[in-house]
């Protein structure tokens, strides 16, 4: 799973690649930030160890990267069936406009227009709530008779009427997760009912190596019923999968290895036949495939997106190696028994024989789909739970993309919110460390740790809706019980306990605060992460009140989170671990929507405002995201690739044009 922190903000920002230093030569004159424009600001990152690579690998890092770009239009689609026909009519006005550029009108054009290209849809990447345009159908409407284009009523509709389709994803059960949610995942009219009944009656309750039902389809409705519409060469996205697949095709001709060559066979005949049983067989073989300097992600992965946890976005990342970080932290990987055994959770929940889970920090050559422009910095895989059991998991940490937005941090933001000298001295001497030991721990130990009990079926099945968030705080609950643990220090990871206060001053902070910037004033919280976030700070906080282990404190009329016992802190974290371990294994919905509605969803309005005011005036977006460096193959005489080189486009609107014209393979509506 992805660790979602996409980070535009500066508690996250904070975290630094572990070869820091080792990157400051190289850098000295790279420009890390682009551009900003609403709540956004878009960087740049560098590939540190391309030029390292042979011949063949950089090939390799090219192909895989081609793959990933040749499925840039299914994330459009899958996130919004209207988004594609928009998205090309806004480049089309882009590309031919030729009245004026001086006009506010065509200024909030153009913002709402990046707006959508970053977010691969007309939906907020991170909110989930439908942009509004800050001008006229009228206006845009001559737009679009200037430069030749047109729209069909509904997707002006999807525009300009904020009640229609206004929830990329929508959570709240009230509202009808299915038919409240714009997602592209289900027919408009399927709902949330006709999505159980039908997966419930095809799935086989007897195996305990379950498929991944509905992981590449699309539910409509056919002439017998309910339908799987397959992401398949010759089914549903065949025109892009066909060049997924011709790209992936030459990766394997220069695969490092065998294993590496026959996992991508694997995954060219699940592209081709859509089989699930296949992307089993295709996660084990990847899993498997550990030697080598290049890895990658590629295909419909992460179930954020659908309300029900079924079907997976479209993803890629294409990674090298950073050899010298990697080995610092193997460690984590070689004693994940051990945090098993000494973690809080029951006895009966622990895993008695943790399998092979692999840690690297990794440099990104190129990502697409649901991981571009907004990234993640740590992603575990695969997330089939049977198959992390058996077969183990492999955990990155994106190390150059954590060092990029290192570089282009805002500043002001420690200073804003931290109670006192002592909180933001801790912070600027081991907030760096401490927030990659906490991502390290949670795609390693977290997401690999604990078991379901006998019978009871997978997260989405038993708790549904609250799936994601319910496991991404689990994971964090994971890191931060062991942040204050010795076991760290003694194995070289941090030099004191100074570096888990670090982050458990940043985690509170974040979680009762700072993450609100990211609202709208009034709005509950849609977002997994944010959730997790909020439940797992609010329960503590409200656990331990009656000893005060956290302190909410007024100075000058601002408001402040305070921890006054952290030992105390990591009890309680551990106690919250244990619990929603249990509600987890045991497959308990009451309690798991108890403890998520009653502390993740809402958020005190007065400290919202407050929030939104003080961070106003630091001017810092909240979110961040990536222009891709473009590698260029240089060829011989004979059409042979013999070098390449990296370039960056001029600016993110000049990389989205061009994406659009070299990647556009599927039709307006599929």
């Amino acid at each position: 799973m992805k660790n979602l922190q996409k980070l535009g903000f500066i508690f996250a920002i904070i975290l630094a690649s572990c070869s820091t230093e080792k990157q400051n030569e190289e850098t000295k004159e790279f420009s890390f930030q682009s551009e900003t424009f609403a709540d956004l600001k878009i960087l740049k990152y560098q590939i540190p160890g391309f030029d390292k690579l042979n011949l063949k690998q950089q090939k390799l890092v090219y192909f895989l990267g081609e793959a990933g770009y040749a499925g840039r239009d299914i994330i459009w689609d899958q996130n919004y069936r209207h988004n594609l026909s928009i998205r090309r009519a806004l480049e089309n006005i882009v590309l031919k406009f030729d009245g004026d550029k001086t006009s506010d009108n065509w200024t909030n054009f153009i913002t709402y227009t990046k707006r959508v290209w970053f977010a691969n849809g007309i939906h907020h990447h991170y909110s989930m709530a439908k942009f509004i345009p800050e001008f006229t159908k009228e206006y845009f409407m001559q737009l679009l008779v200037n430069t030749g284009g047109t729209l069909n009523e509904e997707a002006l509709k999807a525009i300009f009427n904020p009640e229609f389709d206004n929830k990329k994803v929508n959570l709240d059960p009230s509202k009808g997760l299915v038919l409240g949610s714009a997602v592209n995942f289900y027919a408009a009219d399927i709902n949330e009912s006709e999505v159980d009944e039908y997966f419930n009656s095809i799935k086989d309750t007897t195996t305990n190596t379950p498929i991944s039902y509905g992981l590449n389809s699309k539910l409509i409705r056919g002439e017998q019923g309910l339908e799987e519409q397959v992401y398949k060469l010759n089914g549903m996205y065949g025109d892009a999968i066909a060049k997924i697949i011709y790209w992936l095709e030459k990766a394997i001709t220069v695969a490092e290895n065998k294993a590496q060559a026959d996992a991508l066979k694997l995954l060219v005949d699940y592209y081709t036949t859509g089989d699930l049983k296949t992307w089993d067989d295709y996660n084990i073989a990847w899993v498997a495939a550990t030697e080598g300097d290049i890895d990658y992600i590629n295909s419909f992965i992460e179930v954020y997106n659908d309300p029900k946890g079924y079907t997976g976005s479209f993803e890629s990342i294409v990674e090298i190696t950073d050899f010298e970080a990697s080995a610092q932290m193997k460690v984590l990987s070689d004693n994940a028994q051990w945090f098993e055994n000494n973690s809080s959770i029951n006895e009966e929940h622990k895993k008695k024989n943790i399998k092979g889970v692999s840690y690297k920090v990794v440099s990104v050559a190129s990502e697409a789909g649901d991981s571009s422009p907004s990234t993640p910095i740590g992603v575990n895989l695969p997330n089939a739970n049977w198959i992390r059991a058996t077969h183990g998991s492999k955990s990155v940490s994106l190390g150059n993309i954590v060092y990029a937005y290192a570089q282009a941090g805002g500043k002001g933001m420690l200073e804003e919110f931290c109670h006192d000298e002592e909180e933001i001295k801790r912070a600027k001497e081991h907030a760096k460390l401490a927030g990659k030991l906490h991502t390290a721990l949670h795609e390693v130990l977290g997401h690999a740790s604990g078991q379901l009990n006998p019978g009871v079926g997978t997260p989405k099945e038993t708790v549904k809706s609250y799936a994601s968030t319910l496991e991404e705080g689990r994971a964090d609950l994971v890191a931060l019980y062991f942040l204050l643990d010795e076991k760290l220090i003694e194995l070289g990871l941090m030099e004191s306990l100074e570096t888990g206060k670090a982050e458990y001053d940043s985690y509170i902070r974040n979680g009762l605060m700072a993450q609100m910037q990211r609202l709208d004033l009034g709005a509950d919280i849609e977002e997994s992460h944010m959730r997790n976030r909020q439940w797992v700070s609010a329960w503590s906080f409200e656990k331990g009140l009656e000893e005060d282990v956290i302190s909410k404190v007024t100075k000058e009329g601002k408001t402040y989170f305070e921890i006054n016992d952290y030992k105390k802190l990591q009890s309680i974290f551990g106690d919250l671990l244990r619990e929603v371990q249990r509600i987890k294994s045991e497959g308990d919905y009451a309690a798991c929507q108890a403890l998520l509605e009653g502390y993740g969803v809402k958020v005190d309005k007065e400290i919202h405002k407050e929030v939104l005011a003080r961070v106003e005036k630091l001017d810092i977006p909240p979110y961040g995201g990536f222009i891709n460096p473009t590698l260029i193959p240089i060829t011989n005489y004979a059409g042979e690739i013999t070098s390449f080189d990296i370039t960056y486009a001029a600016d993110f609107t000049s990389q989205m044009l061009e994406y659009a014209k070299r990647y556009s393979f599927l039709p307006d509506y599929n």
